[in-house]
């Protein structure tokens, strides 16, 4: 069940400021709240955890086995044979196998292959591969790529991260364009009632014509006009911004009607900080995470060639009756014995080792295409938000300009040396010039946080 929050219970944690019955969310308050709440941050938390799980997955290839089996059989009051045997092995790292063994075997018709002394039989042996699997064996390369993973997984999770910072901020910097907009369009109707009063005391006095009082009267209706179309544009873009704020136990907020952007914006974003260091891409987590797929593939590739070689396993096995086995090794005591196979043509090995060496080919292309589009992206970026900001002061002279012959043109009006018609036309002009201003900026405050993006400099 949705449920409806009011913004002031948040007030002591995220430093929302109220003024004026209004609350002002501000930009840095609003991505922590992302940072610490939104699902998609957490999500990405949880693919940490993942690779985490996996390495010990790996890691458990190596754990010691403990091994038992026990049979028995009797029939008419016949023990035909009562066999028990525990083994204790122990993998190590190049294919290496520790074995502890104990037999303990009676009854009446026991295969004689299987009689040992009355006390059981003790071994202590190893197991070598010298042939497939001494180098390395899946073991080996499972530990090895899940390791690898997990090191991914931080960069992927990092990245995840980033994008989600990068369409949150999108999203609140088109909610505050839109409130600039709708602030300007409250501001200029205001200014049209006025002109109208002003004009009507004017017409009744017998100082202006009555289709003057009838064109400040049109100019009042299309500000409405235009006014009801910002309000609707910043409800929108509200709304969109909603999606992005979260509370604890997954609990989408919802923004009330009195919180607006904060008014600093302007000035702080355009701070290009951060943006023009000259970085390396080596560390980039995009970059990082196509390395360790390579790393990954590596492994898999030399598995695959391993799997070329003839398969060879050594055993050895030093038996005694005695449990203390050290004390009692005699060299005339043992077990040895060897397993060797080869497939004949080895059509499927060789096929999973092309397909492997495709498979790494293909990411090295990918790693070297992704950094030049790294590079490129970058680069224009740099060179849009450096022509954003010569727009920006452009336009800021412009609207300057626009506002005085604005006044100029309203002084005038007062004096009656100008008419109505002229001064609206130019304040036609400077809302346009105000409108394009905030566009600019908008552009200016998106561009900048896509070249954060893409330098991957939005943290979790």
């Amino acid at each position: 069940m949705n449920m409806r929050f009011v913004w002031l219970i948040f007030l002591p944690l995220f430093g929302l400021a109220q003024q004026q019955d209004s609350l002002y969310l501000g930009f840095e308050e609003y991505l922590e709240m992302v940072k610490m709440y939104h699902p998609v941050v957490k999500q990405a938390k949880l693919l940490g955890e993942r690779g985490e799980a996996d390495l010990l997955k790996a890691r458990g290839g190596f754990d010691p086995k403990l091994e038992a089996g026990y049979n028995r059989k009797d029939f008419k009051d016949t023990r035909y044979y009562d066999l028990f045997n525990s083994t204790f092995k122990v993998p190590t790292w190049y294919g290496v196998e520790l074995k502890a063994k104990f037999e303990k075997n009676e009854g009446v018709y026991l295969n004689p292959q299987n009689k040992v002394p009355e006390e059981g039989l003790f071994a202590a042996g190893i197991s070598v591969p010298v042939g497939q699997g001494l180098w390395i064996n899946e073991r080996m390369a499972a530990l090895k790529k899940a390791k690898a993973y997990r090191q991914q997984i931080r960069a992927d999770q990092q990245l995840a991260v980033n994008e989600i910072l990068y369409e949150a901020s999108l999203a609140y910097f088109e909610w505050f364009a839109k409130y600039k907009e709708l602030y300007l369009y409250e501001n200029f109707i205001e200014n049209a009632e006025r002109r109208y009063n002003g004009i009507l005391k004017s017409y009744r006095a017998g100082d202006k014509p009555a289709i003057d009082t009838l064109e400040a009267n049109i100019q009042i209706q299309d500000r409405g006009l235009s006014l009801e179309q910002a309000q609707l544009e910043f409800f929108k873009a509200s709304m969109n911004l909603g999606t992005f704020l979260w509370a604890d136990e997954n609990t989408p907020l919802e923004l009330q009607e009195q919180v607006y952007p904060s008014p600093k914006l302007g000035e702080d974003i355009m701070n290009s900080g951060g943006l023009y260091f000259e970085e390396e891409l080596a560390g980039h987590p995009k970059l990082r995470s196509l390395e360790y797929k390579l790393e990954i593939l590596e492994f898999d590739k030399k598995l695959k060639a391993n799997k070329l070689l003839p398969k060879l396993d050594l055993e050895y096995n030093f038996l005694s009756g005695d449990p203390d086995i050290l004390r009692s090794y005699v060299n005339e005591n043992y077990k040895i014995g060897f397993n060797f196979s080869i497939p004949l043509f080895l059509r499927k090995e060789r096929g999973d080792l092309k397909l492997s060496q495709l498979k790494l080919e293909n990411a090295e292309l990918e790693l070297m295409s992704q950094e030049l589009q790294l590079r490129n992206k970058i680069r224009s970026l740099r060179e849009q938000f450096a022509s954003y900001l010569e727009q920006v002061e452009m336009i800021n002279a412009l609207v300057d300009s626009y506002t005085s012959m604005l006044k100029a043109e309203e002084r005038k009006l007062e004096l009656g040396e100008s008419s109505v018609f002229l001064v609206n036309t130019r304040e036609k002009s400077l809302i346009s010039a105000r409108l394009k201003q905030i566009a600019i900026k908008q552009k200016l405050w998106d561009t900048r946080a896509e070249l954060k993006k893409v330098l991957a400099l939005y943290e979790g």
